[in-house]
């Protein structure tokens, strides 16, 4: 299926590794020209150089995020680059476990900048362009916002904000034929989080835990299947989709509990 994405200009944040990776290759293989924001230049050079390899295109722009006047600077640096921006990806940020027993006021702000904030200034340094286009915004989001998980409030408050975002934002911006939407993750099978795994003790013990209660095929997400609904919701091949959580996790959330007895 054709996504019409061929030459549209997106910004894809934290694009150069995991999830927001497999979300630059599925576009670029789509004809798209993903722009990697992230804030290690090598990291984003490195996925870069991996797309033109295969024959695609690609552009990135080095900044931390977490600094706001910094979100401002991307959008006008790929604005100087391509004069437009058909797409926002907002991906970048971290489960970086701050907790409300042991966190505190400071790592709680960090975390919504780290998480949320760059959320809002990327679509709101965008929009102008995106009017222009009628682009559309992809926010990728986390259960831990329905869930819960423990001792990471920060992260679960940052994308109970993504969730609300998405929903205030298809609102506001019917009247530019702009069209958002959020993918929720769950289990998803990224470096990051084997990284993660292997901190862990009983690392191959709790992975297969983990798996089991999977619903679907007892896996876990793979940063490609990710990419290809996120691929979708930005194209024309979802024109009359807005405001909607799209959960691609196996049925990891909503699921019945009973299946992890079969």
């Amino acid at each position: 299926m054709d996504l019409f994405l061929k030459d549209k200009v997106i910004i894809v944040s934290g694009g150069a590794k995991g999830i927001g990776k497999g979300i630059s290759m599925v576009l670029a293989n789509e004809g798209a020209i993903p722009v990697i924001i992230g804030r290690n230049e090598e990291d984003n050079l490195f996925a870069v150089k991996e797309i033109e390899a295969k024959g695609g295109r690609a552009f990135q722009v080095a900044a931390e995020l977490s600094v706001p006047e910094n979100c401002e600077k991307v959008i006008q640096n790929v604005v100087n680059q391509f004069g437009q921006i058909d797409g926002l990806v907002n991906n970048a940020g971290l489960n970086d476990g701050v907790g409300l027993e042991k966190g505190s006021y400071q790592g709680f702000m960090d975390s919504l900048h780290r998480n949320l904030v760059h959320y809002y200034l990327l679509a709101h340094f965008a929009l102008p362009e995106l009017k222009k286009t009628q682009g559309a915004i992809v926010n990728i989001s986390s259960k831990t916002a329905e869930t819960g998980q423990g001792e990471t409030s920060a992260y679960a408050a940052a994308n109970g904000g993504r969730n609300a975002l998405t929903r205030e934002w298809a609102v506001e911006l019917l009247k530019y034929n702009i069209r958002v939407n959020a993918v929720v993750v769950a289990e998803c099978w990224t470096p990051q989080y084997e990284n993660w795994i292997t901190t862990l003790p009983n690392s191959e013990e709790t992975l297969r835990e983990i798996n089991a209660r999977i619903p679907l095929q007892h896996r876990m997400t793979t940063a490609e299947e990710i990419a290809n609904t996120t691929a979708f919701l930005l194209s024309e091949r979802s024109s009359h989709t807005t405001g909607q959580l799209l959960h691609v996790d196996g049925g990891y959330v909503h699921l019945d509990r009973a299946l992890l007895r079969d």
